[in-house]
């Protein structure tokens, strides 16, 4: 049903013919986008395919004169030459990456660069109370005066949304805003968006997660390689995710998990008796007695709700990175081995790939062939100084073997698209061998396409013996990959189901048990 305020007649916003150009890529070409008043209008898309490059240039972070085309907002053609330009007139975009500062208060965020204030002096009672009263509109309860490192991300993108509240948002962009978020906390943010419609705010969602575009989007616009392709209506037609995928790859994918016969040999990796504390609470258990293996040519997966410990335990193991007075042992091939540094882990055949590849995973204004080799740089030098010969030969094999899609290898990482940023990351630690390469959320804010791709990549490792132990926040993904699941909760591993055991009921079902015992 449409909410009786929706008016639509009114069209608030226009991109007329948008291009724009980087250096030997053209990133949008002829892009056309109307949103009407009031509606929640959907913007989907490979990777690359120009969608958060089309709401820059919508929001003044690429100014005018740096595109082609013309925008119309509230019927009169605009010209933004900063952010500013277009916040002032209710345009807020919230991108992927928060823009929070974790040391301030949570008055402190939204305030920031917008202070009430008299003779440059906060008035300190006023944005107290006017925090207040934006924190109850996003359903928060947290005193403003809470540090934002002491909340979680859910919590933390319903203040980047307070913060847009208080610059009188009419047009809310939200790029990937449920992408680092559980199903819970994604519920909540739907469903807040949902209310705002019913008030008259007009939103544009980017997002990855098909099944909540179909749940809140009044129309769905799909760009693929630049361009438009077609604009859909979910209110005239029942529209599948099949649909929006053959849209936005201009294929059928008929199947999302490429097939794979498991071919399962010895005991690679096992983990005993792993104990960890806190990396900044000192005093507190994190992780308590987890126990698991991992076989060569076998895919293991690792379920569980945001914060059940999945990433810590990824981390500690891999050379102790994350965690304090960290206890257990570890083995390779049934021989106890020393994982207590990152180069030591490394020696021993481990590897690990970030859930923050932006931040962990990449150096992103270093080319392609630099971070290629950057995990193992020895392979490619000669008494300390680096071939570039041979460097040349790894990065571009790599390139190739992974499909990575660029105009060389000596593109800057920072300008590919999520899909290709993870190739890059996979084929850093690839390069270094190893024989358990352990996978935190591989296809974190990339589209079906590239998914299938790193799907593909991950079938071609277990099949050359390798074992994989994949963290992913997407019961369907753990499901349609996995041999094999352990579930987590609260710090411990509550479960181990079988591929035939497992279903995202009996998943939930292990982590709602647990809950009642601890």
């Amino acid at each position: 049903m449409l909410p009786e305020c929706l008016n639509m007649d009114n069209i608030i916003l226009e991109m007329r013919s948008i291009t724009k150009t980087f250096p030997g890529v053209k990133a949008l070409d002829d892009v056309s986008f109307k949103v009407r008043e009031g509606e929640i209008h959907a913007l989907v898309g490979e990777n690359g395919a120009g969608k958060s490059t089309l709401m820059k240039v919508l929001s003044g972070v690429y100014p005018a004169g740096t595109y082609e085309g013309e925008i119309h907002y509230d019927g009169e053609l605009r010209r933004f030459a900063t952010i500013a330009d277009s916040e002032e007139l209710g345009i807020i975009i919230i991108h992927q990456e928060l823009a929070l500062v974790p040391l301030l208060s949570i008055a402190e965020n939204i305030f920031l660069g917008n202070e009430i204030a008299t003779n440059g002096v906060i008035h300190w009672p006023q944005t107290f109370a006017r925090t207040q009263e934006l924190l109850r509109k996003v359903g928060l309860t947290e005193p403003p005066a809470t540090l934002i490192t002491d909340i979680g991300v859910g919590k933390q993108q319903l203040v980047e949304i307070a913060k847009a509240l208080s610059k009188k948002v009419r047009l809310l962009i939200l790029d990937e805003p449920t992408a680092s978020l559980n199903e819970r906390d994604s519920e909540a943010l739907l469903k807040l968006l949902m209310e705002f419609r019913a008030q008259g705010m007009t939103s544009i969602i980017i997002s990855h997660k098909l099944n909540e575009i179909k749940k809140v989007a009044d129309k769905i616009t799909i760009l693929r390689d630049g361009g438009t392709v077609e604009t859909l209506d979910c209110h005239k037609e029942d529209i599948s995710e099949d649909r929006i995928i053959k849209g936005m790859v201009g294929r059928d994918m008929e199947d999302r998990y490429p097939p794979r016969e498991p071919k399962i040999g010895e005991n690679l990796l096992e983990v005993k008796n792993w104990n960890v504390f806190h990396q900044h609470h000192r005093d507190r258990q994190f992780l308590h007695d987890i126990h698991f293996n991992v076989r060569a040519g076998e895919v293991v997966g690792i379920a569980g709700l945001m914060g059940a410990g999945r990433t810590e335990t990824a981390m500690s193991l891999f050379g102790k990175s994350w965690g304090h007075k960290i206890t257990g042992e570890v083995f390779m091939r049934g021989k106890p081995v020393d994982v207590s540094t990152i180069p030591k882990a490394i020696d021993a055949g481990l590897a690990y790939v970030t859930e923050d590849r932006k931040h962990l995973g990449l150096v992103l204004m270093n080319n392609i062939k630099q971070n290629t080799t950057l995990s193992n740089l020895e392979a490619v030098s000669n008494n300390g100084i680096i071939d570039d010969h041979k460097e040349t030969k790894v990065a571009t094999d790599y390139r190739s073997k992974l499909r990575i899609r660029s105009h060389s290898i000596y593109q800057e990482t920072v300008n590919l698209s999520g899909g290709n940023q993870q190739k890059v990351v996979l084929s850093k630690w690839l390069f270094t061998n190893p024989e358990v390469l352990i996978l935190d959320e591989p296809t974190r804010g990339i589209d079906v396409g590239a998914k299938f791709e790193i799907y593909s990549i991950i079938n071609q490792l277990a099949a050359e013996g390798k074992g994989i132990l994949m963290i992913s926040s997407e019961m369907p993904e753990l499901l349609g990959t996995c041999d094999r699941i352990y579930v987590m909760n609260e710090g411990r591993i509550v479960a181990e189901l079988s591929k035939e055991e497992a279903s995202q009921e009996s998943i939930m079902r292990a982590i709602m048990r647990s809950g009642e015992k601890h």
